[in-house]
């Protein structure tokens, strides 16, 4: 076990960082050597819970937590994650505070803030809106910091935005690392990062945008697949092309789901809405038109249910490489027979990787938990060398 962490904290010195007491807000604001380094701090935390270590370095603190939208797996992860680090969470309700008495950004952030280490938002509802207002909060921290209302400047983590959902796709990233056996095997291999159909509408589109932009960074063949109508924001489709410009990788637009998934190593089947769609909804929610939100989406069902053939079925898993590509997905998917009638995903093709998906899942709470302490340490693989040492000479003595 100590071979395994001196080995971890011996990759981690070679790497330069910015994450020290920076957001992480988007994935591809960071360098390559920080996504590293998360990746790496993440897997030692695991490593310390797997062998029965503790990991807590914060005896006192909040971890606040704010989820305007509904959640399972980020806000159990984003709580474990405090929590293994020491830091209880508290869940701020907007329509149990004061924000709905009309409290400012910049007064709420800095009321929050007093004994506060980190504040995880998820905004993922209104299209220009919740990176927008993450940055703001970021902002009026600083402000506060500034004038010594704070004692330090909390960091901020992105749970989710319109734009990008850089704690899924770090954790899809940190599974592929572990299923295939190092970053550097990644290279060269095809993702197939289709949309799906889903009897639903309005689901966002940070997961997929998030996979095209950071699998590009790793030099991945990504290949996007969507019907007509229901493209990605441009400015997010322009990242993953630079990206594997610069990687060494490829990114393709398609709208087969067919022609992804043929020679694919890794299938993610998943729905989202349109960017246009979800600008109109945007501006429906912010009017409160209730009526226009319903027609809004009808319309958007009979245009979903023009595709019901966009389903992850094993006739399509046989297109993958060697007809074995690792399926995976964010949960929770919409499975065939099982959630639902019709869906992104067959039953025998989804319960064929079920585990697989919960594996998936369970590196998110040690993703966020390495954020925070990239955030809060210049150093934090010395710190985690400390807690090693001190633990064994604990047990040993």
């Amino acid at each position: 076990m100590k071979k395994t962490f001196q080995k971890i904290f011996n990759e981690i010195k070679k790497l330069n960082s910015k994450l020290y007491k920076s957001d992480f807000l988007l994935t591809w604001n960071k360098s390559k050597n920080d996504l590293d380094r998360v990746l790496l701090i993440a897997e030692a935390l695991k490593l310390l819970r797997d062998n029965g270590l503790s990991a807590r370095c914060f005896d006192s603190g909040l971890a606040v937590s704010l989820f305007r939208d509904n959640s399972t797996r980020t806000r159990f992860s984003y709580a474990s994650a405090a929590n293994l680090l020491g830091l209880e969470i508290q869940d701020l309700d907007e329509t149990k505070s004061q924000i709905s008495h009309g409290e400012t950004i910049r007064e709420t952030a800095n009321m929050i803030s007093f004994l506060s280490e980190f504040i995880g938002i998820r905004d993922d509802m209104y299209l220009g809106e919740g990176n927008k207002y993450m940055r703001e909060v970021g902002e009026s921290l600083d402000d506060g910091y500034k004038n010594m209302v704070l004692p330090h400047r909390p960091g901020i983590i992105n749970l989710q935005c319109d734009i990008d959902h850089p704690t899924q796709s770090m954790a899809d990233l940190l599974h592929l690392k572990k299923y295939f056996g190092s970053l550097d095997s990644l290279k060269g291999k095809k993702v197939a990062m289709t949309w799906a159909y889903s009897p639903s509408y309005g689901k966002p589109l940070s997961v997929p945008q998030g996979i095209i932009a950071l699998m590009t960074r790793y030099g991945m063949n990504v290949e996007l697949a969507h019907p007509e109508g229901y493209e990605l924001l441009p400015d997010v489709v322009k990242v993953a092309k630079n990206n594997a410009n610069e990687s060494g990788g490829s990114f393709n637009i398609v709208n087969s789901m067919d022609t992804a998934f043929r020679g694919a190593d890794i299938v993610y089947p998943k729905s989202w809405a349109p960017y246009a769609v979800m600008q109109q909804r945007t501006d429906l929610l912010k009017n409160n038109d209730k009526q226009a939100l319903v027609e809004l989406e009808k319309q958007c069902l009979v245009q979903n249910s023009q595709f019901t053939d966009w389903e992850c079925t094993e006739e399509k898993m046989q297109l993958t490489k060697d007809s074995n590509a690792l399926y995976m997905h964010c949960l929770p998917a919409d499975i065939s027979n099982v959630s639902c009638d019709k869906g992104e995903v067959q039953k025998e093709v989804f319960e064929k990787y079920r585990i697989e998906t919960y594996i998936q899942a369970g590196y998110k709470p040690y993703i966020i938990a390495s954020m925070m302490l990239n955030n809060r340490f210049k150093n934090p693989e010395a710190l985690l060398d400390r807690i090693v040492e001190n633990q064994v000479k604990s047990v040993m003595a």
